[in-house]
């Protein structure tokens, strides 16, 4: 059976954001495989010129119009379940971030179709559509099969590779009238918070700490290490639960997601709600004394050793380096 992917396009203050890619990278691997078409919806106000980077998807269905800076659920919940009526999708790829929060279970309820939501992994088996599903924190993982390839999937960011969504086709663009929604909500501003600490996600180097530094006294050895590898200070949860660093500077489910380029773990397990933060990161080193720690299933390299006899001779090694060059 063939199966049409819609992927709602997701962009906020600006910026195209990367769970598009992932959604879109994931739909054409699905619809290669089912001789289906992806078919990518993008609603906003002067979003067109996005329109070039989005040839994952055979067709870009854009909604274009001014005062559509942050369009409303309402609106894209309403151009969604027409969509799939008209070009008979199957699928409905959703992010699942606060942008789209809520978009997912209503248009299930709408249409009828089953909904999956914290979706970590989509695959054709036996000619069907099946979703991983993450459940309890990411705890327990299920496989959700799809009866006839068919519901709405809310994706989890950081779950698929972004650059398979991402191609130098240029897919046909089509355009769509906005139709006559009544929108209870309308976005007027946004106001944003005064910036109070670093952007940890803007880092390309983070030292992580967690329960293995002991005390708040030890975290200015963290940070040394950091200022040498010219990175910044973050935490998992427990630490910032202990008020030793403030909530800016935590990774995780409930914190920050990032993807430094190097991603040093120290002292943290690696619950299932923390990876979800930061195993997208192209480096992780992971320093914990407990071999069986879960953050060494990720890690690409690690060691079994106390983070506070190692941060020392490491932050010396560094600056040597640095020296010689």
């Amino acid at each position: 059976m063939s199966a049409d992917i819609l992927v709602l396009v997701e962009h906020f203050n600006g910026v195209l954001h990367e769970i598009t890619f992932e959604m879109l990278g994931a739909a054409r691997r699905l619809a290669d495989a089912t001789g289906g078409k992806v078919r990518a919806l993008l609603i906003g106000q002067s979003v067109s010129g996005w329109a070039p980077q989005l040839g994952a998807a055979d067709t870009v269905l854009l909604l274009e119009e001014d005062g559509l800076e942050l369009p409303s659920a309402e609106l894209a919940l309403t151009l969604l379940q027409r969509l799939i009526e008209q070009k008979t999708a199957t699928l409905v790829f959703l992010g699942g971030t606060n942008v789209a929060f809520g978009i997912g279970a209503r248009l299930a309820a709408r249409t009828g179709l089953p909904l999956v939501n914290f979706c970590r992994g989509a695959r054709v088996e036996n000619g069907g559509a099946v979703c991983t599903s993450a459940l309890y924190g990411g705890k327990m993982l299920i496989d959700v099969r799809l009866p006839g390839s068919r519901g709405i999937v809310s994706v989890s960011p950081g779950s698929f590779p972004a650059e398979a969504g991402k191609s130098g086709r240029v897919p046909v663009v089509e355009k769509l009238p906005k139709p006559a929604v009544e929108c209870r909500a309308v976005f007027r501003r946004l106001v944003e918070p005064a910036a109070g600490d670093i952007d940890i996600a803007k880092s390309d180097v983070l030292v992580s700490v967690g329960r293995g530094i002991q005390d708040k006294d030890n975290l200015p050895l963290a940070q040394e290490l950091a200022e040498a590898l010219g990175g910044a200070v973050s935490a998992s949860r427990p630490v910032v639960d202990q008020g030793w660093l403030p909530l800016t500077r935590q990774v995780g489910k409930s914190g920050m997601t990032v993807k430094p380029k190097l991603y040093l773990a120290l002292g943290i397990s690696g619950a299932p709600e923390h990876q979800e933060g930061m195993r997208d990161s192209p480096l992780i080193i992971a320093i914990n004394t407990d071999p069986k720690a879960p953050i060494f299933d990720i890690a690409h390299y690690g060691a079994t050793v106390d983070l506070l006899d190692l941060i020392e001779p490491l932050k010396a090694a560094v600056e040597k380096k640095k020296v010689a060059q």
